[in-house]
């Protein structure tokens, strides 16, 4: 687990029970960039929050289709900026050509927002892809004061968390990953404490 003076990215931030916050009740974000200095801040996606959108029909809206599964479900990546969506997925076993357009954020999950890619990518969809709308920012010095006030703990990234299909497994199977039984935190409820 990292500490406040040892923060890097990519890493997982997983969400303590006293963060009431729609978007961020008991979330996994995958924290993509973090700059604590100067103008930077910091980027993730809130990786375990489906939405009510089927991705076909986001993507029908693109004039893209999609070859995946009618029922796979858009995810809330967080909340700047919905109306923008990113695509991670597992990079394991795509050859050079078919990562053309997609960055590796994290060892073997990577993103893209490129048209192009989101088109291949829908024509054979991986078993391991989700459709992210939006993405959660923090001001410079904002995500550091949630963390040293035990808002969030971070996490490894592993690929089995933030591909999990249930948002609930992602959540204590993150906190597990760092030897913690969910039902060993606090509850809170609201008007009990602080929240984002």
């Amino acid at each position: 687990m990292s500490g406040v003076d040892d923060f890097e990215t990519p890493t997982l931030l997983v969400a303590m029970p006293q963060v009431l916050d729609p978007f961020f009740f008991r979330a996994v974000v995958l924290l993509a960039a973090h700059e604590d200095g100067g103008e930077g801040g910091s980027l993730g996606f809130v990786v375990n929050r489906p939405s009510q959108l089927k991705v076909d029909e986001v993507l029908r809206e693109l004039d893209i289709e999609w070859s995946g599964g009618s029922e796979v479900v858009a995810f809330v990546g967080g909340p700047v900026q919905p109306e923008v969506g990113t695509v991670l997925l597992s990079l394991d076993g795509l050859t050079g050509l078919e990562r053309d357009g997609i960055t590796e954020i994290a060892p073997g999950v990577g993103a893209t927002q490129n048209i192009l890619a989101l088109r291949t990518l829908a024509r054979s969809a991986p078993d391991r892809m989700r459709l992210l709308l939006g993405h959660a920012g923090w001001a410079p010095g904002q995500l550091m004061q949630e963390v040293s006030r035990s808002d969030w703990l971070t996490a490894p990234v592993e690929e089995s968390i933030v591909f999990s299909t249930d948002p609930v497994d992602a959540w204590s199977g993150a906190l597990a990953s760092l030897g913690i039984d969910p039902a060993t935190l606090p509850s809170w409820t609201a008007g009990d404490g602080d929240s984002n």
